[in-house]
Parts: C-alpha cells; sequence; structure tokens
C-alpha cells in the first residue's frame, strides 16, 4: 500500500492524499507537479521515473490513513 506521503521532497508543498497533483517514482519519493516538471519527470534521488501518484478517498483514510511523516528538508 502507498505511504501518501504529505509533501514534497522539493520545496514542502503541502500533497493531500485526496489530491491530484503529487508525483512518485517507483521508490514512493514524492514531488509536486511543479517540482516534478521542473526534473523533468527523473526522481533527483533513484533517477526513476516520477508518475501520477493515485488519490486516496477521503472516506478510507481512518482505514489506511496517508503517512504524517514530512519529507522536505528545509
Amino acid at each position: 500500500m502507498l505511504d501518501m506521503r504529505p509533501d514534497c521532497e522539493r520545496c514542502g508543498t503541502d500533497l493531500p492524499a485526496e489530491a491530484p497533483g503529487a508525483f512518485i517514482c517507483s521508490l514512493e519519493c514524492t514531488f509536486c507537479a511543479e517540482c516534478a516538471d521542473d526534473l523533468d519527470d527523473r526522481c533527483p534521488n533513484c533517477g526513476g521515473e516520477l508518475m501520477d501518484r493515485p488519490t486516496r478517498a477521503k472516506s478510507l483514510h481512518a482505514k489506511f490513513p496517508p503517512s504524517t511523516q514530512r519529507k522536505h528538508s528545509a
């Protein structure tokens, strides 16, 4: 199951699990659409392709909670 990380690792933008606009690689490194575009859809951590992350319906958050651990390092 996907972590559904809450923020862009590059700029810190909030990326709610129920909202579109997040991009992930196969290792779940997570970036906002603007950063993914700036990175030419390549993960700077592993070199993997950044793809649209699916959304998770808010009604499923209690049973399958998204991660609250932020990855952006200021």
